[in-house]
């Protein structure tokens, strides 16, 4: 489980990046670099790290779910995602 303080400053990231997602669009397309880099670093959507919604776990992310492959299989062995089984052949 990750650190609460990590899972904050990541939707931190995430409110900042929303905030400053059309103006960086608007400026790299008149080429201003000179105003982009005067934007906050947190502000561009490379800095976010895709994180499990429920633990915060960063690796083994499955974007299609949100979670991590940890969490995934726990959820899908207890039946809490829909149209998940446990394959068997």
């Amino acid at each position: 489980m990750a650190k609460e303080s990590m899972k904050a400053r990541e939707r931190k990231r995430a409110k900042m990046i929303e905030k400053y997602a059309e103006k960086r669009a608007q400026l790299k397309a008149d080429g201003n670099w000179e105003e982009l880099q005067k934007l906050p670093k947190n502000s561009s959507y490379i800095r976010a790290r895709n994180r499990c919604k429920i633990t915060g776990r960063p690796r083994g992310y499955m974007r299609q779910f949100g979670l991590s492959r940890v969490t995934f299989r726990e959820m899908a062995l207890k039946g809490l995602i829909p149209g998940i089984t446990k394959a068997s052949w």
